[in-house]
């Protein structure tokens, strides 16, 4: 099929406003016809104002990408946390169930909670979030998911890898560079057990079921003088790429900047995590694996989602030889990491 046509067969060119109306009032929800589309790239998420008031937040889930059984895996996993008093957005439970269906889409609807993003420069902020990941990760811990995928080599790294290779999304002239580095990189992550799907000794890193894409943008902040319903502090938003994995997937990617500031930054929000729960300091050896894996993941997701005509709109830098030359460049400033000391907590 060509692109163009390919794009105009997509399955969310059907989510018409009317229809995510329609789906609000098939649960019972009755929309004053106010509507916002928040950013979201792997579903589609709109903000609704209901005609008794009200505000939720809509999720119509990609087609094709998680079974019924796991989104409710998700879900189950986001009312324990509610249960455990963790300030987490889950879905509502609405006649009966938490995931619905209307017009071909799986669609669940939580209530709408604002916020900014956290200050991380600020420890007091940053040791908040480590306390409250902590806290998701005692409920994580008690028991493994069955349905969902776990974090590891295979799923982000290899499969990632010879899916570009394999539909040719790497220019010619970039192809033998980046096909170098990444084997390279994926043979430096190999060595890891937990992250390689190796059998591992007795008292090696431990799975859990994590929040699994803990960026900043996924934490919303409400301000101490603030008098929204959630209470002052961070809350946590958008479960849809739960897994199992190890505890430092949850933590890594709220750090920036130098060396030293990120060893800043994960001692103070260590500090944090260990009021409520011990973390193994262990995993810290993981952190620059991970971000490779995710690196990887990363352009593997852009290119599989390219025809979703959003994807062209908002990443139109993708796929260029400029782009895949940088992609080369970090590769091998992640090899290096990879073989650096860890950083220390």
């Amino acid at each position: 099929m060509p692109e163009s046509a390919a794009r105009a067969a997509h399955p969310y060119q059907s989510l018409t406003p009317d229809v995510v109306m329609d789906a609000l009032a098939s649960v019972g929800l009755f929309g004053d016809g106010r509507q916002m589309a928040l950013s979201s790239y792997e579903n589609r998420v709109y903000q609704l104002h209901l005609e008794d008031g009200g505000v939720v937040v809509a999720k119509f889930y990609r087609p094709g990408r998680w079974s019924d059984t796991q989104i409710l895996e998700e879900h189950e996993f986001a009312q324990e946390l509610m249960a455990a008093e963790i300030p987490v957005v889950g879905p509502l439970n609405l006649n009966g169930g938490t995931l619905h269906r209307f017009g071909g889409f799986s669609f669940s609807v939580s209530p709408w909670r604002g916020g900014r993003l956290p200050e991380l420069d600020d420890p007091e902020v940053l040791e908040w979030v480590g306390r409250f990941l902590a806290r998701i990760h005692a409920v994580g811990a008690v028991k493994a998911f069955v349905h969902r995928p776990t974090l590891d080599l295979a799923g982000f790294g290899i499969t990632s890898r010879e899916w570009l290779l394999a539909h040719d999304q790497v220019p010619l002239d970039v192809q033998s560079g980046w096909a170098r580095a990444s084997q390279q990189a994926l043979d430096l992550i190999a060595r890891h057990a937990c992250l390689s799907g190796a059998s591992v000794q007795e008292g090696a890193v431990r799975q859990i079921r994590l929040h699994g894409d803990c960026h900043p943008g996924n934490i919303l902040w409400t301000p101490l003088e603030s008098p929204a319903s959630a209470g002052p502090g961070p809350h946590f938003v958008d479960l849809d790429d739960t897994r199992m994995g190890p505890a430092v997937q949850d933590l890594w990617m709220l750090l920036s900047g130098d060396r030293q500031q990120r060893t800043r930054q994960l001692g103070t929000l260590v500090d944090g995590y260990e009021q409520f729960r011990p973390f193994d300091r262990r995993e810290l050896v993981l952190i620059e694996p991970l971000r490779t894996l995710r690196l990887l993941h990363y352009s593997a997701w852009l290119a599989r989602r390219w025809h979703d005509p959003t994807f062209p709109i908002h990443f139109p830098w993708f796929g260029s030889s400029d782009y895949w030359q940088g992609q080369v460049q970090m590769l091998q400033e992640q090899i290096e990491a990879m073989q650096e000391e860890p950083l220390v907590a």
